[in-house]
């Protein structure tokens, strides 16, 4: 089983490595950098809301701590010592609240800092990030385009294989028709094969043929008629004599 899974593993960590685009998986990281560089952002701006809300608690606290303390001395001069007792109580009060506002203030005031220093370490990150990831993005398209010509050149890439193995199969196609176109010229040539379709032409020479042929007949018929009536009389008469003188051995036969 152990080796079942490693097989499985290595198959399927294959066929991630063949599916993976190394710009697209730099594009992912950039984009989760700038989903954190984001957060960084919001809680550095939250900080500061909280700080400005604070330092609005303590403008009214003082404000309020100096009317009593007015209040406290107009008492006072009225001859109103309880009143005046009172408002330096409240204002005591009110002084305690904005100490520890004070302290609050101070310690976001700290993490404000913080947040914006490392927001801004994180920005800088982010951009040689990005620089970096542009640059290896397009060595990584350049590599890929040259090696893709190297393979159109050479032909070892898929797709031009599968053009050669296209064009060979065109090749051989064509030269089996021709080898074929061939033998058949050959086999009616020499009339080892019938032209089905040549009815009517064959028809036509065998009608010149014969006329052809009793042309040369008629010829032939009137040169030897032209060299008997060339010859003189008494070879004429020599050969009806001797055709006489034949006819006593038919009578003996």
């Amino acid at each position: 089983m152990k080796r079942m899974g490693m097989i499985f593993r290595s198959k399927a960590n294959k066929a991630l490595d063949r599916a993976e685009d190394p710009r697209e998986t730099l594009d992912y990281s950039y984009q989760k950098q700038l989903e954190l560089l984001q957060k960084v952002r919001r809680g550095v701006a939250d900080v500061a809301t909280s700080r400005k809300r604070l330092e609005l608690q303590l403008s009214q606290l003082e404000q309020q701590s100096g009317k009593l303390e007015e209040q406290g001395k107009k008492a006072l001069s009225l001859g109103r010592e309880d009143l005046a007792r009172e408002a330096l109580s409240r204002r005591a009060a009110l002084q305690q609240q904005v100490t520890d506002l004070q302290t609050q203030h101070e310690t976001l005031q700290g993490e404000e800092q913080k947040l914006t220093l490392a927001a801004q370490r994180l920005q800088a990150k982010v951009d040689a990030f990005r620089t970096k990831k542009e640059t290896i993005k397009a060595t990584y398209t350049a590599a890929q385009a040259q090696t893709q010509i190297g393979e159109a050149f050479s032909g070892i890439s898929e797709e031009m294989g599968d053009v050669g193995m296209a064009v060979q199969r065109a090749e051989d196609k064509t030269a089996q028709m021709q080898a074929r176109s061939g033998a058949i010229d050959e086999l009616l040539a020499s009339g080892a094969l019938d032209d089905q379709t040549g009815t009517a032409k064959d028809d036509l020479s065998a009608e010149l043929d014969r006329i052809s042929g009793g042309s040369d007949v008629e010829l032939e018929l009137q040169r030897m008629k032209s060299e008997l009536a060339g010859g003189d009389s008494g070879g004429g008469q020599q050969a009806i004599e001797g055709g006489q003188q034949e006819s006593p051995k038919f009578d003996k036969q």
